[in-house]
């Protein structure tokens, strides 16, 4: 029944692409506030989680939060891994509560894998073993990333296409199921309908790809004039280090590049790396039920497109 449901609005684009600034207008204090105070961002990035991380995450100012409320940002230090169970059980608790106030979460981000289970629910794959994700961790201390990452590519070649090279959390992890339970992290396949529990208005932002990778490189170049050197050193000197699962993160693991002599190199492989990652984040959304594909600059057509969805539960 609709009315045990709770609405959400899903907004998903790859980084720079402008999906908060659509929330922020629509549902804060921008020019397009047709349900102003009327919802509450959830985040779903998995970077913007962590504490310190503020420039290189380009997450919402105090201000940016008055005009419309944020949820799940800085909720971990550096040092911990904050993955995808933690996430969804922040976010579902966030969307219980903003709902309870008669407003509309907006879960909002480019993390796709995170967007993806929340819609479509988590597999069923094995829990985590201990004594073999010690084992891949050695193997990932002594070979290095890229051969661990070779090796998912001989063993489960499906997931090895879905993951960042960089990405030693679900590396290791797809290798862990692997070992665990003789299969494939792919052979798990996610559930094909959305979750009971939620009604979902799934939003999909896009731009052209020279327009978007112009954004990015500006987005970039803003970070680097807003401090993102000395954002960096400052978790430095706290103790957070290359193996840090927070400071694995674009715009943080380049300062770690001991190829890189200069901080213009350093910042030239931020955009190359970002441009290779918002490549990727439309893959994890393909699929996905309902799901409306808009042009980020058409707000508009946003707003034209939420309006009934929205009207039926305000």
């Amino acid at each position: 029944m609709l009315e045990n449901r709770i609405p959400v609005i899903i907004i998903f684009a790859p980084t720079a692409c402008g999906k908060t600034a659509m929330a922020r207008n629509v549902f804060g204090s921008g020019s397009l506030s047709v349900f102003k105070e009327k919802g509450e961002v959830v985040s779903a990035d998995s970077q913007a989680v962590y504490i310190g991380m503020d420039i290189g995450t380009a997450k919402p100012s105090s201000d940016e939060c008055k005009i419309i409320p944020h949820h799940l940002i800085n909720l971990a230090t550096p040092e911990k891994q904050f993955g995808l169970g933690e996430w969804m059980d922040f976010a579902d608790r966030s969307c219980r509560e903003i709902w309870s106030r008669k407003k509309i979460p907006i879960v909002v981000g480019g993390t796709g894998f995170y967007l993806k289970n929340f819609i479509l629910g988590m597999t069923h794959a094995p829990e985590s073993n201990p004594e073999i994700r010690n084992q891949i961790k050695s193997h990932l201390a002594e070979a290095g990333k890229e051969k661990l990452y070779a090796e998912l590519q001989l063993v489960d070649s499906a997931s090895a296409t879905k993951i960042n090279r960089n990405d030693e959390y679900r590396i290791c992890r797809a290798l862990e199921v692997y070992y665990t339970s003789g299969k494939p992290l792919s052979f798990y396949e996610m559930p094909k309908l959305p979750r009971a529990q939620y009604d979902f208005c799934t939003i999909i932002l896009t731009r052209q790809k020279e327009e978007l990778y112009k954004r990015i490189d500006e987005r970039v170049e803003i970070m680097f004039n807003s401090g993102l050197e000395k954002e960096v050193q400052s978790l430095i000197s706290k103790g957070y280090t290359k193996e840090s699962p927070g400071m694995k993160a674009i715009g943080y693991s380049e300062f770690f590049n001991s190829s890189l002599s200069s901080i213009e190199e350093i910042k030239a492989q931020i955009k190359l790396d970002s441009h290779h990652y918002a490549k990727k984040q439309y893959t994890y959304m393909r699929g996905i039920p309902g799901a409306v594909t808009i042009p980020a600059e058409d707000e508009n057509l946003f707003v034209k497109t939420i309006t009934p969805f929205c009207e039926k539960y305000l």
